[in-house]
């Protein structure tokens, strides 16, 4: 039978969930209630939490821009600074625009931007396996998700029709990997967070690319970080797109824009 949150269970689990370092101890326990079905799976979810496994893969999914995306094991967590790149890429987009999610991981951008967009018309790549189940199930076209790298399993069909082109590619430099929390390091897939020496080598092949299949007039944008926006922007003017960078200090965003000239 479903668990109720008494208050001695909540004392219980917000007591264990302060000792291992859960900043939020109280909603987490709720959340957690809330999704075990029996007591033996609140237990079991309790341990992995206690144990470092982030909450969302607990839970097995994200609250990400109003949206619950379902998130597996081993998937990357969409971030709350992600939602900056929806809202940035969404001003951008016209009715029924063909807007590509590279690197999508769970899906969490691409679903975003299709509740947002009237009638857009959405395509989704990763490399990761287990992220291209995830995002099948969260989008509504999975038949539109394709594993492969970058553009390569896009239809060739695409080539100078996509309108907006999102990537929230790996940019955590090689080396920095192990100074990020153990949340991410151990329960990640480094293929989601590795982006070379700078950080930046999935970004400029990204970049590079990104003329040969944008409309004219379309747009491509990139989350990075603040300190590696002006090599982020630097990449684009290469690929000669027209550039900017925007951010965000509510939620520590910054996104890289370019427009493919007419």
């Amino acid at each position: 039978m479903p668990v109720s949150l008494s208050p001695s269970l909540e004392f219980v689990l917000v007591t264990r969930l302060r000792a291992a370092g859960c900043v939020f101890a109280e909603d987490e326990a709720r959340l957690i209630v809330a999704a075990a079905r029996t007591s033996d799976e609140l237990a079991s979810m309790l341990d992995r939490r206690v144990a470092g496994v982030p909450l969302e893969h607990v839970l097995g999914w994200a609250e990400f821009c109003g949206l619950r995306i379902e998130v597996d094991p081993r998937v990357f967590v969409p971030r709350r600074r992600t939602a900056f790149l929806v809202e940035q890429a969404a001003a951008l987009a016209c009715p029924h625009a063909v807007v590509v999610d590279l690197c999508c991981g769970s899906g969490a951008v691409g679903a975003a931007l299709a509740d947002t967009l009237d009638g857009v018309e959405l395509y989704a790549v990763d490399i990761d396996p287990a992220a291209v189940r995830c995002a099948r199930r969260n989008l509504a076209e999975p038949a539109r998700v394709f594993e492969g790298d970058l553009y390569a399993p896009l239809p060739t069909a695409l080539r100078g029709r996509i309108d907006v082109l999102v990537a929230n590619a790996p940019y955590v430099p090689t080396d920095a990997i192990r100074l990020m929390p153990p949340e991410a390091r151990f329960h990640e897939p480094r293929v989601s967070l590795d982006g070379g020496a700078d950080g930046l080598d999935i970004q400029r092949r990204v970049t590079a690319g990104a003329r040969d299949w944008l409309a004219p007039g379309g747009h491509l944008l990139i989350e990075t970080s603040e300190s590696q926006a002006p090599l982020t922007a630097e990449a684009f003017a290469a690929a000669g797109l027209t550039t900017r960078i925007e951010t965000s200090g509510e939620v520590g965003a910054t996104v890289v824009v370019g427009a493919n000239p007419r």
